[in-house]
């Protein structure tokens, strides 16, 4: 993950993979996600503090080369608002550009979840210079790849294209952020394949309505965060072509984007097709989220049962409501999720896989939202699993964990797994644009991504401690549990303790 005339990032790249190894060889060494507990795209734990300060405490080679890393990167901002983030790797092949835009499912209105990702299938519709279609085609036909994505906090839309493509890639982001068709015809269409997506992600997904009954008592009385964002099927046939035409005029503007290139490329020959494509983009304030103050979390136990024709076996969701990710007690959650699931060696997998044979996958991870998180663990269970008995081993395991925190073993093998997936995941091109978008949106500094890793490096047992008790307490839980039942419609039933 590199940007700007910095050391070659293949030779930085080779310094973390070492260190890496070095780490791995001393287990007594107190060394160190999708955004799952423990994510390598986990934002900074100290969002606030200067990403430019001298190298923390811990001295580690990646952390140091990480840094150097993200301290070259180039940046610039257009009069009309647009900020550009640049990445240089020469020796790259590829290239790869990625526009983040400031919006997300947190910025629908009542009755209109789901809208920004039905608008994120609009922004794939076509524009005036270029037909339906013939975006796709376009960097298929380069040899490149291309996608989007929406979730509570952010859009982005990424191209990754051999070098020499570049202006292809900028050519098409402008085209449709400045002259999206948005018409009726392709509202309809777009409603009916995200409303397909629903079907099938959801109603004929296992477990995934249980997930959305969850989310919905955790984020109880904060909108932005209770509905899930493909939203609902009623909403989006209510969806009207002058919301989206107003979308598209509030957030979808050079004012309300960053624009994110990594990879091999000229920046001085970068920044004229970007002056080029983008600077007659529409100049208009800033869209400000204005974050509703949420409603404390529970301060008692609330528990929901559902049955779900789509699920073969039982399934138990436990749900806390915790602190933003920017919160320095963020970095312990993290590190909390990783020990309980991540991996075979994790508290949760040896007792409830390996040595009782009672769960047939184990999960435990946070959201990394901007606003009020969750921490979440989910267990499918065998076929013959006893529901009651798993759920007091849940309770037994985090009650140690709040009373005497993990072992340094336990700790050491959660962060190496934490540091090595931060570093392998930031490989590629696309990787670093969509990251760097992310962090440059949320934060305004996409160098700030140095401060995570600095604070996982720092998490003591003892932060993990308190934040297993102070967090993660079996009586302030909302516990989900999943009942498969052959031939029946999916009810839900709960209660209040």
């Amino acid at each position: 993950m590199t940007l700007g005339r910095v050391q070659n990032f293949i030779a930085t790249l080779a310094a973390s993979f070492l260190c890496l190894q070095l780490a791995f060889a001393a287990p007594g060494s107190a060394s160190l996600p999708s955004s799952k507990g423990g994510t390598p795209n986990a934002r900074a734990a100290a969002a606030a503090s200067n990403a430019a300060s001298t190298s923390g405490p811990t001295r580690d080679p990646s952390l140091t080369s990480l840094k150097q890393l993200v301290m070259g990167l180039q940046k610039a901002r257009l009069a009309n608002g647009l900020r550009v983030v640049m990445a240089l790797e020469p020796e790259s092949p590829t290239v790869s550009v990625c526009m983040t835009y400031d919006v997300g499912s947190r910025n629908e209105g009542p009755g209109q979840s789901g809208f920004a990702h039905l608008f994120e299938h609009m922004m794939f519709q076509g524009s005036r210079h270029v037909p339906k279609g013939k975006h796709f085609q376009m960097i298929a036909s380069r040899g490149g790849t291309m996608n989007g994505t929406t979730n509570a906090d952010r859009t982005n839309y990424f191209e990754t294209l051999p070098a020499n493509e570049l202006e292809l890639a900028l050519w098409l982001e402008a085209d449709r952020m400045r002259w999206l068709d948005v018409s009726q015809a392709n509202l309809d269409n777009q409603r009916a394949v995200v409303k397909e997506e629903y079907r099938m992600r959801y109603e004929n997904a296992p477990y995934r309505l249980a997930q959305i009954q969850l989310d919905q008592k955790l984020f109880a009385g904060y909108p932005p965060y209770d509905h899930p964002t493909i939203g609902n099927l009623e909403d989006l046939d209510r969806a009207e072509i002058g919301w989206v035409r107003d979308f598209h005029t509030r957030y979808y503007t050079a004012s309300n984007a960053v624009l994110v290139i990594a990879g091999g490329f000229d920046p001085d020959q970068a920044m004229r097709w970007i002056r080029e494509y983008f600077e007659g983009a529409l100049t208009v304030a800033p869209s400000v989220f204005n974050a509703p103050e949420p409603k404390p979390a529970a301060t008692s136990e609330t528990r929901l049962e559902l049955t779900d024709t789509n699920a073969k076996t039982p399934a138990l969701f436990f749900g806390w409501r915790v602190v933003p990710h920017e919160d320095p007690m963020h970095a312990p959650l993290e590190l909390l999720a990783r020990i309980l699931a991540d991996g075979e060696s994790s508290m949760l997998y040896e007792t409830l896989v390996r040595e009782k044979a009672w769960a047939r996958s184990v999960a435990a991870y946070t959201y990394d939202h901007s606003g009020p998180d969750a921490f979440i663990v989910s267990i499918e269970l065998t076929q013959n699993a006893n529901p009651e008995k798993l759920e007091a081993a849940v309770r037994t395991t985090l009650k140690s964990l709040g009373s005497t925190g993990p072992d340094l073993p336990r700790l050491n093998r959660a962060l190496q797994r934490a540091k090595s997936s931060f570093l392998f995941d930031l490989q590629s091109n696309q990787s670093r644009a969509t990251t760097f978008g992310e962090y440059e949106v949320i934060f305004g500094d996409a160098r700030i991504l140095f401060k995570d890793l600095e604070r996982l490096l720092t998490v003591t047992p003892d932060e993990i401690r308190r934040a297993a008790a102070q967090f993660v307490r079996p009586e302030l839980q909302t516990f989900v549990r999943v009942n498969p039942v052959e031939n029946s419609t999916n009810t839900v039933k709960g209660s209040d303790k």
